[in-house]
């Protein structure tokens, strides 16, 4: 397939988004993600870029299929207005057809085609300045502490296709802390130009965003382990507590002694 029909088929694939069906995703995802998580938090210390920075490329790890939850919350919450795609494999697009609308585009992870197909989205997405495009950049899914970190290398090949474009590592982890749900922790790394990676190697620009993502990964999982909620700002908070007959006998006892009744285990600070 030509240049030119690479294109017409990543515009016809880029189309299909519809700004109604994400948003009404948002709030499914977001109550989805209420009901199964205690909390979505993020990092104080690592912050996303500016919601106006042009031509943004977020690449994450891929720890868990929540991921793309994870990432259509944080871009909606974060880049408002701005619509969002990320690639993922045409044979899931098949399956969820429904994926397309909230700006999923199929392509092929093996090969020569595949990565064709994904550079000929990535040079439509990023041709306005307000594209934004979503990548988990291992390319398959990959438990949070490997490492080393390794990245396919279609990612680097955007760096010289728009080398006015801003590269911007997510690190993504999910984690039990005090409480019978888990956490949904997130830390966005520093902004990388494209133009710093375009004059080199494939391979060197490839190393340099996974070093990037792998430093940003080592610095949540820190966070992590000192399971301290005032490190993070809570995006979105679920229910807290066991629930049923333990919660209903803990607040009675607590209505027993004059005490104020908190269904957290923990301390929220």
């Amino acid at each position: 397939m030509g240049s030119r029909e690479l294109d017409r088929e990543a515009e016809r694939a880029l189309e299909r988004r519809s700004p109604f069906v994400f948003g009404f995703f948002v709030r499914v995802f977001r109550r989805t993600l209420l009901r199964d998580f205690h909390a979505l938090r993020i990092s104080r210390r690592g912050l996303p870029p500016g919601a106006a920075t042009p031509r943004l490329v977020l690449f994450s790890n891929h720890p868990s299929w929540w991921d793309a939850v994870a990432c259509v919350l944080l871009a909606q919450r974060f880049f408002p207005g701005r619509a969002a795609y990320a690639p993922i494999h045409a044979d899931m697009l098949k399956r969820y057809p429904f994926m397309g609308r909230i700006g999923a585009f199929g392509i092929e992870p093996e090969g020569r085609a595949g990565g064709a197909a994904f550079l000929a989205g990535a040079r439509r997405i990023l041709a306005d300045p307000e594209g934004l495009l979503l990548v988990t950049a291992q390319g398959r899914f990959a438990d949070a502490r490997e490492r080393p970190v390794r990245l396919r290398p279609g990612i680097a090949h955007v760096a010289a296709l728009r080398p006015d474009a801003t590269f911007v590592p997510l690190a993504l982890d999910y984690v039990f802390w005090d409480e019978r749900k888990p956490e949904l922790l997130v830390r966005f790394g520093a902004p990388i130009p494209a133009a710093s990676l375009a004059h080199r190697p494939v391979a060197e620009r490839t190393d340099a965003l996974a070093r990037a993502l792998e430093e940003t990964m080592n610095a949540l999982t820190l966070e992590a382990m000192t399971r301290d909620p005032a490190a993070f700002d809570t995006l979105f908070a679920g229910r807290v507590g066991i629930g049923g007959v333990y919660d209903a006998w803990r607040r009675t006892r607590a209505a027993l002694k004059g005490e104020r009744f908190s269904p957290a285990h923990g301390d929220e600070r």
